[in-house]
């Protein structure tokens, strides 16, 4: 049988529940049903949901914004000491929290090699040094100075003249100068107060000076020399003074043929071939100006250095360097710059932040302080390279006189000891112009013969860098 309560037969209606007892009669209190809490659990958990949300949104774009302005930036420099640079690093640190500054201070030697590979390679410094005369070879390694940072109206007001025209690749300013530095004629005070003479101020006076200042002994040795002039084996920055007499005489040097180049070039070597004031005896000039036995040289600040090491007693000072007469007393003064910049990789992921560094240590608050940490481990430190603290050191007694000059300096590719390496483009210039010095002193071409080949050098130069015209 079917159980109980089921049924089988669908023509039959199931019997129905009884009806429910009527409910009993509400009391007014309770005839208002309770309030609902407006924090109902699916409002709470939406609520909560938004807040998470907005939190972890923050939390994100909190870590983006650390990302962003946090870097570590690695500095290659050269000639300064950690010390010296150290506390202007930690003073940027300190006003920019996030960002690492690391100073390499490199060797001299092979450097623009080892600078070379490693950019290349795309692991080279975000920021590193270069001399004034290295654009073209550096110039697809070097970042362009970003016009927010400083634009290049600022810039020629900032810097003298000569690192816009040094510093600019193209359309593009490629490094900042936290220094400046040029030729200058060195005088061995002692020497000139002995003779009654003073610092010569033309290349007439000079020529005229250095003979009076040399002194030879009985089988005509120099025991005193005027000047150290005309050779290459043994006058330090040569190079830098033979562009100097070329410039102020209106050559050319990327065509260092015709009249005036060959004026230039004669000039430079009579005082060996003519005057006998310098030949190939003697000693490196900067050696001889430190034994007290060269009255005049030629040579940048930073040699002061060197010769103060190795002559504490000797009494020296810098004056101008000489000029041409001048159609106009207006007329600037024109020295040869030689100084060494700071550039930003082009592959660095850190270059606004490189670059913002640059500025900070380019102010004249810092340079200042720069100036006095080099001090504490040096005589003096690095010449301004700023117009407006020109005033600040018109009186010092070596640098002085590369500052009153600076206004009117001027530059190419001709220097010594930038460590370029044997294929970098001073080397190669100074092999071209040193074999025409070398010519002429041993008769074996004229001034024409001698520039002509080396004006064939320095197209080929140019060419490799793309400067020709």
């Amino acid at each position: 049988m079917p159980p109980e309560n089921i049924y089988v037969n669908t023509n039959q209606v199931p019997p129905q529940p009884p009806p429910a007892p009527a409910p009993p009669e509400a009391s007014p209190v309770s005839a208002t049903p309770p309030k609902k809490s407006p924090f109902s659990p699916k409002i709470l958990i939406f609520v909560f949901g938004i807040i998470a949300i907005l939190v972890f949104g923050f939390l994100i774009l909190k870590g983006v914004g650390v990302r962003r302005t946090s870097s570590e930036i690695t500095w290659w420099g050269l000639w300064e000491e950690a010390s010296v640079v150290t506390p202007l690093i930690d003073e940027y640190q300190s006003q920019h929290p996030g960002v690492k500054i690391n100073y390499v201070m490199q060797s001299p030697q092979d450097y623009r090699e080892r600078l070379t590979s490693r950019l290349a390679e795309g692991e080279g410094p975000d920021i590193f040094a270069f001399h004034n005369s290295w654009v073209p070879m550096f110039r697809n390694s070097l970042d362009s100075l970003p016009p927010a940072v400083m634009n290049a109206a600022d810039y020629a007001k900032t810097f003298y003249p000569t690192a816009t025209s040094d510093l600019t690749s193209g359309t593009a300013i490629v490094g900042i100068p936290l220094g400046y530095d040029s030729l200058s004629l060195f005088i061995n005070e002692d020497i000139f107060s002995k003779a009654g003479k003073t610092p010569p101020t033309t290349w007439d006076d000079l020529r005229v000076t250095a003979r009076e200042l040399t002194v030879k002994d009985d089988q005509g040795i120099i025991t005193q020399s005027g000047v150290a002039l005309g050779r290459t084996e043994n006058v330090d920055h040569w190079p830098e003074i033979l562009a100097l007499l070329m410039i102020q005489n209106g050559v050319d040097l990327s065509q260092p043929t015709g009249e005036a180049a060959e004026g230039a070039l004669v000039f430079f070597t009579l005082f060996t071939t003519d005057d006998g004031v310098w030949d190939a005896t003697l000693p490196p000039s900067t050696q001889a100006f430190a034994s007290g036995k060269l009255a005049m040289y030629f040579g940048p600040s930073w040699r002061a250095f060197e010769i103060g090491q190795q002559n504490p007693n000797l009494k020296f000072k810098t004056v101008t360097v000489p000029q041409l007469p001048k159609d106009s007393p207006q007329q600037p003064d024109i020295t040869y710059a030689t100084y060494w910049a700071q550039g930003v990789s082009a592959k660095s992921a850190g270059k606004a932040v490189a670059w913002d560094f640059l500025k900070f240590l380019s102010t004249q608050e810092s340079l200042q302080k720069l100036f006095d940490n080099q001090r504490r481990v040096r005589s003096f430190g690095e010449p301004y390279p700023r117009p407006d603290m020109a005033s600040l050191l018109a009186d010092h007694p070596v640098v002085g006189s590369i500052i009153s000059q600076a206004p009117g300096a001027q530059t190419w590719f001709l220097h010594s000891r930038t460590f370029d390496g044997p294929t970098g483009i001073n080397s190669q210039m100074a092999n071209y112009f040193g074999d025409a010095i070398n010519a002429l002193n041993s008769g074996t071409k004229t001034a024409t013969q001698a520039l002509e080949t080396v004006a064939t050098g320095v197209t080929q130069v140019l060419s490799t860098y793309g400067l020709t015209r």
